[in-house]
């Protein structure tokens, strides 16, 4: 059986900035302003991190009037994590069984 883990994914979380700012809106929805004080990232710097973040679909908005608050689509990490754990239950089914491919 083959395991595939969303590498896209991946890549996008990898960048620590943004790794921050999903860990910040896990724990609560804030809006740009909340995100520049908590990380100390320039506004532009932040709202490039927040356009990857949308389009990757880890993230969502909701504008409230002149603010746009930003919250974690919890499911897209949930995908991630079920991707990762049936990589473990791979791997360790594989060490239990001693399995390994003969060398020529």
């Amino acid at each position: 059986m083959m395991t595939s883990v969303d590498t896209d994914l991946i890549r996008v979380l990898a960048d620590p900035l943004r790794l921050r700012i999903v860990t910040l809106l896990a724990r609560e929805t804030l809006c740009t302003t909340h995100l520049v004080e908590e990380t100390g990232a320039k506004q532009t710097n932040l709202s490039n991190h927040l356009r990857v973040l949308r389009e990757a679909g880890v993230v969502e908005t909701e504008p409230c009037g002149r603010f746009t608050y930003y919250r974690v689509r919890p499911a897209v990490i949930e995908t991630l994590a079920d991707q990762f754990a049936d990589l473990a239950r791979t791997a360790r089914a594989t060490a239990e069984a001693n399995a390994k491919r003969s060398c020529p």
